[in-house]
């Protein structure tokens, strides 16, 4: 076995190929850590994320939320658009006009924002808040889903 200094350590030798290894290594690993767009919504790895507020594993498509916000504009996944809401209300960011809220789409699992969705009730969602966003102009908006969310969490807290 041939010692370190026995090693060449110009011109591409086992020390420049461990260098360009380690330096391919270190650049994967940024780009892993990278964080994306700081605006947008991020993917949600299914079966695996768990909601920010009840630590349940995300496993339906169709009710899950996110919210960024805050000083480093973080994203935290949601199981149910009820979780989000008791969530971000404990959050001191929570009425910052820069923080989103986006829910996939009940039909198709597409991304809005909340605040301009139609929501359908008496859905059977993780949490059992009961709503799920709908492309329908029927449907109950926003601010009423928050109502009922709050609703309901007081009563759950009494």
């Amino acid at each position: 076995m041939p010692r370190m200094a026995d090693l060449p350590h110009k011109g591409g030798g086992y020390a420049g190929a461990a260098g360009a290894v380690m330096l391919a290594l270190s650049l994967a690993v940024a780009a892993g850590c990278n964080t994306g767009d700081k605006d947008g919504p991020v993917d949600v790895i299914f079966d695996r994320d768990a909601c920010a507020r009840c630590s349940m594993i995300i496993s339906d498509r169709h009710f899950v939320a996110e919210v960024r916000g805050g000083p480093r504009r973080e994203v935290a996944k949601f199981d149910d658009i009820g979780c989000a809401i008791t969530w971000l209300d404990a959050q001191p960011f929570a009425s910052d006009p820069t923080t989103r809220i986006w829910v996939a789409r009940l039909d198709d699992g597409s991304w809005v924002d909340a605040r301009a969705s139609r929501f359908a009730g008496g859905k059977t969602s993780p949490m059992g808040y009961g709503f799920a966003a709908v492309i329908d102009t029927e449907g109950v908006d926003f601010q009423a889903v928050q109502q009922h969310v709050r609703a309901m969490a007081q009563r759950r807290n009494k």
